[in-house]
């Protein structure tokens, strides 16, 4: 994605001229609202030629009950445009327990369960012998062979920040004070506090998701775009284009985009 100077003060943030961006919040198993979201693009897409890219901003798996199926359309591009995935912190609790099962305490706090079972992992072992060290390995075994290699190869391959124009694109947001170049690959995942309740100008604003909201959260230095999918229904995109900004929710009851969150 193209990069310049970060704005200067009290200019409108943009992107490059003749570039559309779609930034896709959480979305948590949810595969049908992102084949839902995925038609809201296409529909929107109608009538435009020019350079377009969909950032998707992480936590594919967890909580919903078809993260495996999120993968496959992820992986296998079923998209109206080239994208980008970025890592979240559901992500990095995954491959923590790919590498080692004793981490299992974590990812399982992050709604772990309906993710092995959209793989078809036996979970009957954890609920009747807990998670003991045989059978957590036994867990781990059964997800790495249930695990499509191409599932392995995206999970690894994604990326923790993007930027374009007066964008800049994380799962969870930055810490203040710190150069967005500087800024490490684990606040990139799972900072919250002191970021959200900074009013610190960052350079360029923040695209995030992590934090989930009734509605997407606009603030002068920090666009929060987890609308809760996997509990709420909606499943929500940013879209901009040069200095404007406009929304595509699911279960919004309208297959246009609003000027609004």
């Amino acid at each position: 994605m193209r990069d310049h100077e970060p704005p200067s003060g009290g200019s409108t943030a943009s992107i490059p001229g003749g570039l559309r961006i779609y930034a896709v919040g959480d979305v948590h198993g949810r595969v049908d609202l992102l084949r839902e979201l995925r038609d809201l693009v296409a529909d929107d897409l109608t009538g435009f030629s020019d350079p377009v890219i969909t950032v998707f901003l992480g936590d594919y798996v967890d909580r919903g009950p078809d993260s495996r199926q999120v993968l496959d359309m992820l992986v296998a591009r079923d998209w109206p445009t080239p994208i980008m995935a970025l890592r979240g912190n559901h992500e990095l609790a995954f491959m923590s327990f790919l590498d080692e099962p004793a981490m299992w305490a974590q990812w399982q706090s992050y709604g772990a369960l309906p993710t092995l079972a959209s793989y078809g992992v036996d979970v009957r072992k954890l609920m009747t012998s807990g998670p003991t060290g045989e059978v957590l390995t036994a867990i781990h075994d059964e997800l790495l062979a249930a695990l499509p290699p191409d599932h392995l190869v995206f999970l690894k391959d994604l990326r923790d920040r993007t930027a374009a124009g007066d964008y800049f694109f994380c799962h969870a947001g930055i810490r203040p004070g710190v150069p967005l170049e500087q800024q490490s690959a684990m606040d990139l995942v799972t900072i919250r506090e002191p970021f959200l309740s900074s009013g610190e100008t960052f350079g360029r604003i923040i695209v995030h998701g992590h934090t989930p909201l009734e509605i997407p959260q606009v603030r002068a230095n920090r666009i929060g775009i987890d609308t809760g999918a996997y509990a709420t229904g909606h499943l929500t995109a940013l879209v901009l284009e040069e200095d404007t900004r406009a929304w595509l929710t699911t279960g919004m009851g309208t297959k246009g985009r609003r000027s609004e969150p």
